[in-house]
């Protein structure tokens, strides 16, 4: 039983104590941003180094190593989207009269060069497993990747969430792009999907067949997922969710958000001051 209970707490503290980390460097002033990136830097590439040194591994510490390696690559994607300094060509905001599927294109190019970014990271990923026997930190990134994805087709989030998730360094990828509903028909299949491989990927963890490395493995990958589920039911319930990473969010909550600016015809990108 322990071999089930070990991976599913381990996953869970990574979670909750990597986004809190993501939000307390997001939520410091910005002079700090570019010890907070390049210290990120370092770490997702000490994350690839782990990626590949576990590659041929199937111990159960290497299941482990793969699912913390994975998650430290990660953080440094978000974390570059959340300071600014990876986002989009866009860097203003829509004019007020601005919807429809010009507002689209202008949320996909504020959002575009951060999400070819971590394609280029899954490619990458891939491409160091592709040949071996741990492929946790794949799966990991994928989870993380396609969640990710769902949550930005899902207009649920609250605004006192969505705007903790706005870049502090790029207000041209503003809080316009993050609306404020309460459910759509797609949040039953972004639930129920999902769940469906959580129960799969924890079956097959139960399998006699099943070694110790992979039941560890897939029970990191079945937690990490059944924890984005449960992440995407609490934003359409009355819940304060952020509670959980108050710890985290406290130099945020006292850094005013920078107001967007507004683009008039014809509408001229400017860069992003990076401070």
């Amino acid at each position: 039983m322990l071999e089930l209970i070990a991976p599913v707490v381990f996953a869970a503290f990574m979670w909750w104590f990597s986004t809190g980390i993501v939000l307390l460097l997001d939520g410091l002033p910005r002079t700090t941003f570019r010890w907070s990136l390049a210290i990120s830097s370092l770490l997702a590439l000490l994350g690839l180094g782990g990626i590949v040194l576990t590659a041929h591994d199937t111990s159960v510490g290497a299941a482990y190593a793969a699912f913390v390696a994975a998650l430290l690559v990660w953080g440094w994607q978000e974390l570059a989207f959340l300071t600014g300094w990876i986002t989009g060509p866009r860097r203003v905001a829509c004019a007020p009269h601005c919807s429809g599927w010009p507002h689209f294109v202008h949320a996909v190019q504020a959002i575009l060069w951060h999400e070819l970014a971590i394609i280029g990271g899954g490619l990458l990923i891939a491409a160091i497993v592709w040949h071996g026997a741990n492929s946790i930190a794949l799966w990991t990134y994928v989870v993380l990747w396609v969640m990710r994805r769902q949550r930005q087709a899902q207009p649920v989030l609250r605004r006192a969430q969505s705007e903790r998730r706005v870049p502090a360094a790029a207000p041209g990828v503003s809080r316009q792009f993050f609306r404020r509903r309460r459910m759509n028909p797609l949040m039953p299949l972004s639930v129920g999907a999902p769940a469906v491989v959580v129960v799969l990927l924890t079956q097959r963890a139960l399998a006699p067949l099943t070694t110790e490395a992979q039941t560890a493995g897939l029970m990191l990958v079945a937690a990490l997922l059944a924890l984005a589920v449960l992440e995407h039911v609490l934003m359409v319930l009355p819940i304060n969710a952020t509670a959980l990473w108050q710890w985290a969010m406290r130099t945020s909550a006292a850094r005013p958000l920078p107001e967007p600016r507004i683009a008039t015809a014809p509408a001229k990108l400017r860069p992003a001051s990076r401070d």
